[in-house]
């Protein structure tokens, strides 16, 4: 039995940084009762609120093993802000990371999933249909980027940011998925119809009957609707608080 070093930073931080742990703690107990994890591979990172840091899960750790006290502090560039702390962090998952908070500074959050569904569709040559109404959110900001092997090249940050550019969903070619969020429940929503839209689809294929595919201009016209229904107060953050409820009844030690 290996023991885990046991952490305590409540009262030993911000505010901001200790409720920006807090959920993203959460989050990642979101993706186990989801299926969603990866033994201890892919990631969730979040930015601290006026700060330059980032928060994101220690290399080793399941994800129903994460804390919010045992999330670890990093900055831009990798380093670990903490030099106390006993963890260190995934060299491949931050390169993704890191890439994406570097272009994207309006967005706390950054999601990372390898679920069959997501990599199913990501490896389709037309990826993500208009088959669902949870396509359709996902379509309404959508972009791909080209697998290029295990993500610790420096140089794929470039076109990682390019291919990203201000869409809130990416499918990574033969990889998996990543979404963004103004915070961490909107990110989470935005994963969340993801991986809805690639299961539906997945099932439509498997019937081998022609699908019924939702009209261009209904795409077209949905990015204002999906504003409206996923995001802020309206959206992720509206679900957002039942969600933390739920981690909570399941998992009461992910605010230690």
């Amino acid at each position: 039995m290996f023991e885990l070093p046991k952490i305590n930073l409540k009262g030993k931080v911000s505010a901001q940084e200790w409720q920006t742990r807090v959920e993203l703690a959460a989050c990642y107990r979101l993706f186990v009762m989801h299926g969603w994890d990866d033994l201890i591979h892919t990631h969730i990172s979040a930015r601290i609120p006026d700060s330059d840091h980032l928060l994101i899960n220690a290399f080793g750790l399941s994800f129903d093993e994460v804390t919010a006290s045992n999330l670890v502090k990093i900055d831009i560039n990798g380093n670990v802000i903490d030099p106390n702390c006993p963890f260190e962090i995934n060299p491949a998952g931050f390169t993704i990371h890191s890439a994406v908070h570097e272009a994207r500074h309006e967005d706390q959050c950054a999601l990372h999933v390898h679920t069959n569904e997501t990599i199913a569709i990501a490896s389709l040559e037309k990826g993500l249909l208009p088959l669902s109404q949870y396509s359709m959110f996902a379509l309404a900001s959508m972009s791909y980027h080209d697998y290029e092997g295990l993500a610790v090249n420096h140089e794929e940050k470039l076109r990682l940011q390019e291919d990203l550019g201000t869409a809130n969903f990416m499918l990574l070619r033969n990889h998996g998925a990543l979404t963004m969020g103004k915070t961490i429940g909107d990110a989470f929503m935005h994963m969340y119809d993801l991986v809805r839209a690639c299961q539906v689809q997945l099932q439509v294929m498997s019937t081998g009957m022609a699908p019924i595919f939702v009209d261009q201009s209904i795409v077209d016209g949905i990015k204002a609707q999906a504003n409206i229904v996923h995001s802020g107060l309206t959206g992720g953050q509206k679900a957002w608080p039942a969600m933390m409820r739920r981690v909570s009844r399941q998992y009461p030690d992910f605010a230690d």
